[in-house]
């Protein structure tokens, strides 16, 4: 059960990261790992010249909300925590303006739907 959980989540993931290129948006990174906090991708926006940190969540069904409901304010709070480890692990992006967005997916086959600036860090 967890590889399947594990294949799907990776799946949703490469799916995301097809669905903002083709919308403009460049690869910078995945799977970003930091003790406390993950960031799923790393983007770059260039009709913004914006830093984007997306959040990916995958829900099979929407019976307790879809997958931005469960970005709730700790969430946040790790993964501004993990964008401000991965800002200072490249100081040449440490000015770039930042958005957070997330893709939630849901359903069989998923269906994607993107959440442009879904929180700011300040809100946090």
């Amino acid at each position: 059960m967890a590889a399947e959980q594990s294949e799907r989540g990776a799946a949703v993931e490469a799916a995301a990261r097809v669905l903002l290129e083709n919308a403009g948006l460049q690869w910078r990174a995945s799977n970003v790992r930091f003790r406390g906090g993950e960031l799923d991708l790393v983007m770059y926006d260039r009709s913004t010249a914006s830093l984007v940190f997306v959040e990916v969540r995958y829900r099979r069904s929407l019976g307790f909300g879809g997958g931005a409901a469960s970005v709730d304010i700790n969430k946040r709070r790790k993964l501004i925590r993990a964008a401000q480890l991965y800002l200072s692990q490249h100081p040449a992006l440490a000015n770039s303006p930042c958005r957070f967005d997330v893709v939630e997916a849901s359903g069989e086959p998923p269906r994607l739907n993107w959440i442009r600036d879904a929180f700011r860090a300040d809100d946090c």
